[in-house]
């Protein structure tokens, strides 16, 4: 067995300091770095599952790549193009994609006796994943679509709703503009409420039947506004939005979910930045008091690195045995942490303690994501720091001679 790893690690687990002055630095040391993996566990988890959920909630609503006409100009109403596409109903040249629905959208005004609102019709078909859509609704059920008839139900958002006084099984009447001609209007039903915490889409987004877009556009059944894709992993999106502009043909334009709410990503991008201030604040604080220690094991122990050299031991052997004492000194303090952040996370992650304004993070409720993969990094990286830092301190050892070593008091 390792001498240096052997003689560490019977010094740090046995009681030879649990009465002299290096104990209650020692106790010092481990809090901090149970204090330091707590707040690096708490901070790397809230900040990657805000951002996951983030990004999962713009690409589960409005798709996670949008292909439309490429003269689209920035109005809130489509373009038209054929449904009759070579990618459509499957993307067949990119097998990454999974679901391709037809949508189309057209901008109008809600009317009710009291109020009235602007917002967005979002025209979709049978091919709609209303799956996806059933994490938003807040009440009610999304509308019952079909190829033989036309659907007048749709869903509202909370925001709008409450605006207008309006809830599931209400009625409304909304206008349109029509080839600027004198405004039209319908009736439609509210069949379900969401609430997606996005106010991109919270303040003007209602949900329905597309052949409501085609009749006031006057499209027959093969012309819509665009399509919406999706893809396996939505870590993916980028490299499959690259892949899909090479597939389609030179009259389409295709666009991932982080370039259209490019604002809203730039904004998400301020987590990784954050993140990594804070373990950097973090494992500093903790290699601060980790050298502080090994100073001061080192001083306190002066005579016995000198007895050790007097045996023959080498300067790198004794340097090898402190630095491998501090790190032992490290492990209840980095299991502590360990069992109170994972603690803490997992009361949050099913009980949902720690709210968010929606209006300012786009959330409701502070996620967690907890990797084991995540933990494990976590954990070595602090350990392989110190030791690499702790090699510098050590090199005090160096400068210790067996004969003033003994005689030192």
């Amino acid at each position: 067995m390792n001498f240096s790893w052997w003689f560490s690690k019977k010094i740090a687990l046995g009681k030879n300091t649990k009465n002299n002055l290096s104990s209650i630095i020692i106790r010092i040391a481990q809090v901090a770095v149970a204090l330091g993996i707590i707040v690096s566990l708490v901070t790397f988890s809230t900040g990657v599952g805000a951002r996951q959920a983030i990004k999962n909630k713009l690409a589960d609503f409005n798709g996670h790549i949008t292909i439309r006409n490429y003269n689209s100009n920035n109005s809130l109403s489509s373009d038209s193009i054929s449904i009759k596409q070579a990618f459509y109903p499957n993307f067949k040249n990119v097998e990454d994609i999974v679901h391709v629905q037809a949508i189309a959208n057209k901008s109008g005004v809600i009317r009710t006796a009291e109020n009235f609102s602007g917002v967005v019709f979002k025209g979709v078909g049978t091919d709609y994943d209303s799956t996806r859509f059933k994490n938003f609704l807040i009440k009610g059920h999304f509308p019952r679509i079909n190829n033989d008839s036309l659907v007048d139900d749709v869903v509202l958002s909370k925001k709008v709703a409450d605006e207008l006084k309006l809830d599931v099984d209400s009625s409304f009447v909304m206008y349109f503009i029509r080839d600027e001609s004198n405004p039209v209007y319908r009736r439609f039903n509210v069949r379900g409420i969401y609430k997606s915490d996005i106010k991109n889409f919270d303040d003007i987004v209602m949900i329905g039947d597309i052949k409501h877009i085609q009749n006031l556009n006057k499209w027959d059944s093969t012309t819509i506004g665009g399509f919406e894709l999706f893809v396996k992993n939505i870590d993916d999106i980028e490299m499959v939005s690259a892949k899909v502009a090479q597939n389609i043909p030179y009259n389409l334009l295709s666009e991932s979910a982080s370039d259209s709410f490019a604002q809203i990503n730039e904004w998400i991008a301020i987590f990784d930045k954050n993140i990594t201030i804070i373990l950097v604040v973090m494992l500093f604080v903790v290699v601060i008091n980790m050298v502080m220690v090994l100073l001061i094991l080192i001083l306190e122990r002066t005579n016995s690195i000198g007895l050790l050299k007097a045996f023959g031991a080498t300067n790198w052997s004794v340097r090898r045995l402190f630095i491998n004492y501090a790190l032992f000194i490290m492990m209840p303090g980095l299991l502590a942490g360990n069992v109170i952040g994972i603690g803490l996370l997992l009361i949050q992650k099913y009980f949902k303690i720690i709210t968010l304004p929606a209006e300012n993070y786009y959330i409701s409720v502070a996620p967690v994501y907890l990797d084991v993969k995540m933990i494990v990094i976590l954990n070595a990286g602090a350990l392989l720091v110190c030791a690499i830092v702790l090699l510098l301190p050590s090199y005090m050892i160096s400068k210790i001679t067996p004969s003033k070593a003994i005689n030192f008091r």
